[in-house]
């Protein structure tokens, strides 16, 4: 995938993991593509942990992962603001 695939992606997945954690609020749109991307890399390393072979392009799966990945981040960096 091409930069802009990377960064339309990493939006989508950023705004939705947002939306689902109610975080949207405050994120912005630079915001929500750093919690894509950086979610895509974690949702890819949980992936493979659980056996799934790597996801490349942009299909369904690959936005889900980066959901999921993107939740778990958004999850673990509320839980470290906390305290």
């Amino acid at each position: 995938m091409g930069i802009i695939s990377w960064i339309i992606v990493g939006a989508l997945a950023g705004w939705t993991a947002s939306v689902i954690t109610g975080k949207n609020e405050g994120m912005g749109l630079v915001g929500n593509i750093v919690a894509g991307l950086i979610g895509a890399g974690v949702g890819g390393f949980l992936a493979n942990l659980v056996g799934r072979n790597p996801v490349f392009g942009f299909t369904f799966t690959s936005l889900f992962v980066a959901v999921l990945g993107a939740v778990v981040f958004l999850a673990l960096l509320g839980a470290l603001q906390r305290g």
